[in-house]
């Protein structure tokens, strides 16, 4: 027990994971399998999404993770394979470049992802949970949700919407069996990173980790009953200041900032 909360034993646990057909959704998936837990991969590539579940011997729920209608029909056939959903990981997420100037369907698209899918996806497993006291929500945020991704507007403003909402239904629920934790890695080795052009190598690349040690500090996370779960420790330190030196904080974002425009402008 910690603070009063169960701990996290995967054994035989019913887990969904969102966004699970490459990089740390696939880590997730994997990880869980291998601590016991009967997982349901999800992914919007079907290739992707059956190639890891028939590498796990998990089963393959392709299709939208954001949408209503994806998010209920997923759901729904995780119940009728697993019985009921213990853990919903909602790892699925968008990242787009650029900033005011964003096209409109590339704001709208991070936010369904990245924000509604999850109010979507506790919409329909709170009553369970609620009912049988118990229930699980990691949500994949970022370390862009307590800090900022320079570069990428959309991706930090969502990834911080992302964060705000687990940590209200953390506050909500808690008493009432329900477990929230925010998986909030800085640069992995993924599609997405590569992506992220000069500013992610300039700001992610250096420290990136493997999605593998992402997923290890997540169980042990979740075992440990965190809420906040940091594969890159550095972010804690890098969070309080933002939080108590803001000014200096954003002054220091602008400088990174400078350094990039000055990179782009010699090529």
């Amino acid at each position: 027990m910690t603070d009063g909360r169960p701990a996290f034993d995967a054994a035989g646990t019913g887990a969904v994971v969102t966004g699970a057909g490459h990089g740390i959704g696939a880590a997730l998936a994997r990880a869980l399998t291998e601590a016991g837990a009967r997982v349901v991969v999800n992914d919007l590539d079907p290739d992707a999404a059956h190639a890891v579940a028939a590498e796990l011997g998990a089963h393959a729920v392709p299709g939208d993770a954001a949408s209503a209608e994806g998010v209920a029909a997923l759901i729904g056939a995780a119940r009728a394979h697993l019985g009921a959903v213990d853990l919903y990981c909602a790892n699925a997420g968008v990242a787009t470049t650029g900033g005011p100037d964003a096209p409109p369907d590339a704001w709208e698209r991070a936010w369904q992802v990245n924000v509604l899918g999850h109010v979507r996806a506790s919409e329909l497993l709170l009553p369970d949970w609620l009912e049988r006291g118990s229930g699980r929500f990691l949500a994949t945020v970022s370390a862009a949700g307590l800090l900022t991704m320079l570069g990428s507007a959309p991706y930090a403003v969502t990834k911080h919407g992302a964060l705000a909402y687990a940590e209200w239904l953390s506050a909500t629920y808690r008493h009432r069996g329900v477990q929230v934790h925010a998986l909030c890695p800085q640069g992995v080795r993924t599609r997405m990173l590569d992506d992220t052009g000069e500013h992610g190598q300039v700001l992610l690349a250096p420290t990136a980790i493997e999605p593998a040690e992402v997923a290890e500090a997540a169980l042990r996370g979740m075992a440990a009953g965190e809420f906040l779960i940091l594969p890159h420790p550095e972010v804690a330190d890098y969070y309080a200041a933002r939080a108590t030196t803001p000014d200096r904080w954003l002054h220091g974002m602008n400088r990174l900032q400078r350094q990039i425009e000055a990179r782009q402008e010699t090529r």
